[in-house]
Formats: C-alpha cells, structure tokens, sequence
C-alpha cells in the first residue's frame, strides 16, 4: 500500500493568500512549487476576492493537483477580521470545488499538530519542518510556508491506495 498524488494547500487571507504544492510518494513527499498571490490591497473586496479566485484558479490548472487542503478560519479577536478570512477561504474552496479537486479543511492546530507534533507550535517552527521535510524548498513568503504545512498535513492524512 502507498499514498499517492499532487496535492494544493492553502492558507488564505484578504490581503496575502499563500499556496503550496506537494507530491506524495508513499511516505516520501517532494515540493512541487508554492507562491503567494497579493491582490490590489486598493480594489474593493468583491474585486480582491475574484483576483485571488483568478489567480487560484490559475495555478490549479497549472500544476493540475489532485486534491485540495485548506486552512480553517480561527476564531480572530476581531470580527471583522475574521469575516474578510473567511471570504478568502471561500475563493479558495470555491475555485478548487470548481476545479473538480476534492477538498479538505484543516484546522490550524491540527496542521501545526501534524508537522512539529504540538498544535500550540509557533510560525518558526512550522517553517523549521516545512524546510525539513522538502528539501531544498524555499518558501516565497510566510504565507507560502503555512500554505506547504497545509499542503504536508494533508498528505499524511490521505487515505492509503493501492500500488499502481
């Protein structure tokens, strides 16, 4: 038995939407590409959320994963914080669901969980084991590397298949 296929990870935001791919090969993992996309922090909402849906989109056909992972919005001190992550997480449900991609969501503790084993562990440490665990990997941003986590955390839960 071995766990296979590409897989997308996402850790949206309004203004930094990151994105990470990985290729599972049994329990051997190998980035692929990761990025962030950046909408005009001037436009309106409606216009940010179809730039980050475009660029989403874009990169889905690109690299042609075959599932998708995404962050859960975590409860943010400020509500309205919280509501402009959650559109951004939409986009990027919306266009992977568009895309026929299967779709997981993560909560942030259980990413965390996954690669450093503690899902009180901070941003560095995640980072840490993103690098770890791809070599040679270097993540465009902050947002990419948690984009990766993701993309990772996801990887070690897929469900075993078949050797082909």
């Amino acid at each position: 038995m071995t766990r296979g296929g590409r897989v997308i990870g996402f850790d949206p935001g309004l203004r930094v939407t990151g994105w990470g791919i990985v290729d599972a090969h049994g329990s051997r993992l190998v980035h692929v590409a990761n990025g962030e996309l950046k909408p005009d922090p001037k436009a309106g909402t409606a216009d940010r959320l179809a730039e980050l849906f475009a660029g989403i989109s874009q990169v889905i056909e690109e690299f042609r994963p075959d599932t998708a992972a995404v962050e859960e919005t975590f409860v943010h001190r400020s509500p309205g914080a919280a509501l402009k992550l959650g559109m951004a997480r939409g986009a990027a449900l919306v266009a992977s669901a568009n895309a026929g991609l299967p779709v997981t969501e993560y909560a942030a503790r259980s990413v965390k969980k996954a690669l450093v084993g503690a899902g009180g562990a901070d941003k560095s440490q995640v980072q840490y084991m993103v690098r770890l665990l791809l070599p040679g990997c270097d993540p465009a941003g902050p947002d990419a590397a948690d984009a990766l986590a993701v993309a990772v955390a996801h990887a070690h839960h897929m469900p075993l298949a078949a050797a082909g």
